[in-house]
């Protein structure tokens, strides 16, 4: 039978124990020789917001994503988690997120679950609309409509200005794949619908070197056709930062931006 004194004593080595675990978990001494996403991933999340190596480790760890990516399995399920990771970090200092976007992540996944499942009953396609204001921009991204510089000017002439020919074959392909009711198609359409005063490139990445380019102008619209997957979704707003993960698996609608004010 175990006296008070042994209970004690027990006690206290499982308190030192668990101690000690803790604090090798949180050990970040060596955290600028890393190579681990999840380890740079847990710093950034837990390091104080003035932390210097905040500077480094932030884009090696967007760099890392990136190149994961790159070279997963279009059926990796750790792609989606990828991106999802990136387009916080273009927007936050780290992956961390409230205790009320938590709640907000959740609600829009049972909203998703319930069009899913209407979808079904209804035998109808669904456009899912997203809408940003402009929030997300980068501490040194001028958001100010009065301050704006255009820095993929040239970069969007040179998209828009597309061959008459090769026009018409992307015209061809999005009415094709529009027309297209194929449940077994792997192409789907993404419309992007630009509300602001300024002209955006909308980049479009998923796994490898799928990548797409899409040049929207102010207050329209334009489409493109892509293959069926995760993707990243990211552009400049009127300088403000905007990325999301997206699935795409059916006809998708993307809003961005309402007009800033003058």
């Amino acid at each position: 039978m175990f006296s008070v004194k042994n209970i004690l004593l027990l006690l206290f080595f499982f308190s030192f124990s668990t101690v000690s675990a803790q604090q090798k978990i949180k050990d970040y001494r060596n955290i600028l020789y890393s190579k681990n996403i999840y380890e740079i991933d847990a710093f950034l999340r837990d390091a104080h917001p003035d932390d210097p190596k905040r500077s480094v480790l932030k884009p090696r760890l967007i760099k890392m994503l990136k190149e994961y990516i790159k070279n997963a399995h279009p059926a990796d399920q750790r792609v989606k988690d990828f991106q999802e990771k990136i387009a916080l970090l273009r927007k936050r200092p780290s992956t961390r997120i409230s205790f009320d976007e938590m709640n907000e992540i959740i609600r829009q996944k049972q909203i998703a679950k319930f069009k899913e499942e209407l979808e079904k009953k209804e035998g109808s396609t669904i456009t899912y609309v997203t809408t940003v204001y402009g929030s997300g921009a980068s501490a040194n991204t001028p958001t100010s409509f009065g301050d704006y510089v255009d820095l993929e000017k040239d970069e969007f002439a040179m998209l828009l200005s597309v061959s008459p020919m090769e026009h018409k074959n992307n015209t061809v392909k999005i009415l094709n794949s529009l027309f297209d009711n194929d449940p077994n198609s792997k192409e789907s359409i993404v419309l992007i619908e630009n509300k602001s005063d300024c002209n955006l490139i909308m980049r479009i990445e998923g796994v490898g070197n799928t990548k797409y380019r899409l040049p929207v102008p102010a207050h329209a619209q334009n489409t493109i056709v892509v293959a069926k997957g995760d993707y990243l979704f990211s552009s400049l707003v009127c300088g403000a930062q905007y990325a999301s993960q997206k699935t795409v698996q059916k006809a998708i609608m993307v809003s961005l931006g309402d007009s800033p004010a003058k």
